[in-house]
C-alpha cells in the first residue's frame, strides 16, 4: 500500500490514505512518491504520528528524514499527547489533533479479576532488546531495591534470539549476567519465545508493576494494556508516556539512568498498591468518542 503503483491501481476503493506505522523500509525519497502518487489521485492523507524516535533504530537520522517528508506532506496529522503534539508544531510547525490511544485488550479482558497473591510481583520484559532499550543498568537497579521492599520478587523475561550468534538481535553477554543473577536468587528469569495476545495478558496481569527499560521513545501501548488490566508502570522519563495514563516516572533517556529516582519510582509503586484500573466503561465511551472524532477529520477532509 505504500508503493505508489498501488495507488494509483485501487485508488477507486478508497477515500482517505491514513498511516500509522509500517513505513520503516520506505526511504524519504520513495515517501515523497507516495504523497506525490496520492495528490494526483485526489487522496488525503492522514498520518497519526506514534513515534518521534523509532525505538527500532540506534541513529536518529533515516527517521527524522522520514518525519519530515510526511509530516509536512500530510493533510492531517494525529497524536496521542500534547507534548507529541507540542513537538510537532516546534519542529515542522503544524497542528496535530490529540486523540488518546484506545483500550488494547479486548472489551471482557477489562472485566477480568486480577489474581490474587502473596508477593509484590515486579517486572521487566526485555523482549528481544530493541536500540531503544536498555534493561541491564535498570535491572542491577531494581534488583538491589527490590530486596529492601518485604515480600517484593523481580520477575525478568527475555526472548531467546538475544543469546543467538546469528540473530539480528544477539546482544553478547545479557543473559549470561540475567542467569547469574538469577542463580544468585536475586531475580526469576525466563527466556521464551514471543508471547501471543492471551499469553501477554496472562503474564501482565499476574505482575503488580511492570518497569518499562526505554532509553527513547514516544507512546507506548503496553503502557495501555497495564492500564486495560491493572498493572502498575513505572515508566521513563523520554517520550511522553506519563501524558498517556497514570504510571510512576524514573530518569532515564540516552543521557543515562537516574537510579535514585527508579528505586524512589518502586517504593511509590510498593506503597501505593494497586496500581490504577482502566474502568470498562469509560474505555468503551473513550472508544466511541475516539471513532467518532475520526469519523468528523475524515468527512471534514472529504
Amino acid at each position: 500500500m505504500l508503493d505508489p503503483g498501488w495507488v494509483d491501481e485501487h485508488a477507486d476503493s478508497f477515500d482517505v490514505f491514513h498511516l500509522h506505522f509500517g513505513f520503516d523500509a520506505q526511504t524519504p525519497s520513495r515517501l515523497d512518491d507516495l504523497l506525490t502518487a496520492l495528490r494526483g489521485n485526489g487522496k488525503p492523507l492522514v498520518y497519526t504520528v506514534h513515534d518521534l524516535a523509532n525505538p527500532h533504530h540506534y541513529d536518529e537520522g533515516e527517521h527524522r528524514a522520514q518525519l519530515d517528508v510526511l509530516v509536512p506532506g500530510a493533510d492531517r496529522l494525529i497524536t496521542l499527547t500534547p507534548g507529541a503534539a507540542r513537538e510537532i508544531a516546534a519542529r515542522w510547525g503544524r497542528t496535530a489533533t490529540v486523540l488518546p490511544h484506545p483500550h488494547v485488550v479486548e472489551p471482557d479482558g477489562l472485566l477480568r479479576p486480577r489474581p490474587p497473591h502473596d508477593t509484590f510481583r515486579v517486572g521487566l520484559h526485555a523482549k528481544s532488546i530493541r536500540p531503544n532499550m536498555a534493561p541491564l543498568p535498570v535491572v542491577r537497579v531494581l534488583a538491589d531495591a527490590v530486596a529492601e521492599l518485604p515480600g517484593a520478587v523481580l520477575i525478568v523475561d527475555c526472548h531467546p534470539d538475544v543469546d543467538d550468534a546469528e540473530s539480528h538481535w544477539y546482544a553478547p553477554g545479557v543473559l549470561d549476567e540475567l542467569r547469574d543473577m538469577s542463580r544468585e536468587g536475586r531475580l526469576e528469569l525466563s527466556v521464551h519465545d514471543y508471547f501471543d495476545d492471551d499469553a501477554l495478558w496472562d503474564y501482565l496481569i499476574g505482575l503488580d508493576v511492570s518497569v518499562l527499560p526505554y532509553r527513547f521513545g514516544t507512546h507506548s501501548g503496553w503502557l495501555e494494556a497495564c492500564y486495560d488490566l491493572g498493572t502498575a508502570v513505572i515508566a521513563p522519563s523520554c517520550g511522553f508516556y506519563a501524558q498517556q495514563r497514570p504510571c510512576f516516572t524514573y530518569g532515564h533517556d540516552r543521557r543515562g539512568l537516574d537510579a535514585a529516582s527508579l528505586r524512589d519510582a518502586l517504593r511509590r509503586a510498593y506503597e501505593e498498591r494497586p496500581g490504577p484500573r482502566a474502568d470498562p466503561v469509560e474505555r468503551g465511551a473513550e472508544r466511541v468518542r475516539i471513532a467518532r472524532a475520526h469519523e468528523l477529520l475524515y468527512a471534514d477532509l472529504l
